[in-house]
């Protein structure tokens, strides 16, 4: 079997490894784009090792999710557009599912030991799921010196540094075009084979698959402009969330630093803090990371109901958010997978491609540091150190419990190999029992 197979995959086997893909997408970005590499290129061979980086570099070009729009793109590639919904709707569903449910338990039933104790025992399990992910990601990522210098300069450039992340990668796509041939590295083409050439796209069919997405991206406002006040929270929900869609590169961590100030002090969605609580729940939930601004929305419209019974409006204002956070991602792929696809033999491309996808592995390094950091220590204290800026732990406020829970499933996935369901699993119970024992 070929190791670019685009065809002979079957919809009922695309369908079924799909919905196995949607509910083990646990552990963010690394750890979902980890399950989607394991499964489709381990696995079934569908597509080669290099052609899955090459696709995984172009989502990281994007704004929103980039797991959820390689498995749209992945999808699309065997069974076109409907396999791409599929793919992509699918790895949605889970999450949407999990979050609306967890939103409504937040809402109502927060203080209860089970729900509380819950959030303690995962986040910290999540960590762990994070870091084997990286390494999984190291490994097929860094293949030259020169990709460990890029992912190095990634990793300092935002950590330290706090330098945009489409600045790091646009810096990181120039340098890998200059630089690969000065520290002796060839260019590589991304394991396209010539039988499976793909063919020049049609720039009038690229129109009409932007305009119908456009199209299908508008239909809340449509409704909503109809049905209800213009400054509704609804449409208020609808506009400032398309906006995010569009400009938050970095996947949900840029969400959070986007969003969080204006749900919190303009519009009063949220209180303090609990944004954080909702990116636990997307930590802890399968899907994409970003679907925390599912959240944002329930919560939104939860508290400012107008009318309308809370928790029938929270539900409203979640779907709202999810559709216009979502429809762009299909836009993107739809629209510009065909051109990529048939620009991948361009060796400047490929180079800058691979030097997207070194630096992204420092800045998943950037992102699992950051969420060890909120999750081990309960006070944080960001610390000028010349022109760096450094997240320094007040060591009096380490979570013991959550170093305990983490450390037991540091063990469980690297010493003793159990999978990341019966780690999170594992977790939860033992988070559970110590809250309410203590």
């Amino acid at each position: 079997m070929s190791a670019d197979r685009e065809e002979g995959v079957s919809s009922r086997e695309a369908l079924r490894v799909w919905a196995r893909v949607a509910v083990q997408s646990f552990g963010g970005p690394a750890g979902q784009i980890s399950v989607i590499h394991r499964i489709v290129v381990d696995e079934k061979r569908w597509l080669s090792e290099d052609r899955f980086l090459h696709a995984l570099s172009y989502c990281m070009l994007l704004p929103g999710p980039e797991a959820q729009q390689l498995a749209t793109y992945i999808g699309w590639l065997l069974r076109g557009v409907r396999g791409g919904l599929v793919a992509g709707g699918l790895f949605i569903l889970p999450g949407f599912l999990s979050i609306m449910a967890l939103s409504v338990l937040y809402a109502e039933y927060r203080e209860l030991g089970v729900v509380a104790g819950l959030f303690l025992g995962l986040k910290p399990a999540v960590m762990a799921v994070v870091f084997e992910a990286l390494l999984r990601l190291k490994r097929r990522a860094l293949k030259g010196r020169f990709d460990i210098l890029l992912a190095g300069l990634a990793f300092v450039a935002i950590f330290f540094f706090q330098i945009p992340f489409p600045i790091i990668i646009i810096g990181a796509a120039v340098a890998g075009v200059l630089g690969r041939s000065a520290v002796g590295e060839s260019f590589r083409t991304h394991g396209a084979h010539p039988d499976v050439a793909a063919q020049r796209p049609s720039l009038r069919t690229a129109g009409w698959t932007a305009l119908c997405w456009l199209a299908i991206w508008s239909v809340p406002f449509v409704i909503l402009f109809v049905a209800v006040d213009p400054q509704h929270v609804f449409v208020l929900e609808a506009v400032f969330f398309s906006k995010a869609a569009v400009v938050t590169f970095g996947g949900a961590y840029a969400v959070l630093s986007y969003v969080a100030q204006q749900v919190v002090e303009t519009y009063q969605w949220l209180a303090p803090g609990e944004m954080l609580d909702g990116l636990g729940m997307a930590e802890t939930t399968p899907g994409p990371l970003i679907q925390v601004v599912q959240f944002v929305g329930f919560m939104g419209a939860y508290r400012h109901s107008v009318g309308l019974d809370p928790l029938m409006a929270g539900v409203i204002g979640a779907i709202v958010t999810t559709w216009v956070t979502f429809a762009p991602c299909f836009l993107f792929i739809f629209v510009g997978a065909p051109f990529v696809e048939y620009l991948r033999e361009k060796r400047a491309l490929n180079a800058a491609l691979r030097g997207i996808t070194a630096a992204v592995v420092g800045v998943v390094l950037n992102l699992g540091i950051w969420f060890a950091l909120h999750t081990l220590f309960g006070d944080l204290e960001s610390r000028d150190v010349g022109p760096a800026r450094v997240l320094v732990p007040t060591f009096g406020s380490l979570n013991w419990t959550a170093v305990f829970i983490g450390t037991g499933a540091v063990l469980a996935l690297f010493k003793w190999k159990w999978g990341m369901m019966r780690t999170l699993v594992g977790a939860a119970i033992a988070g559970v029992v110590l809250n309410l024992a203590f």
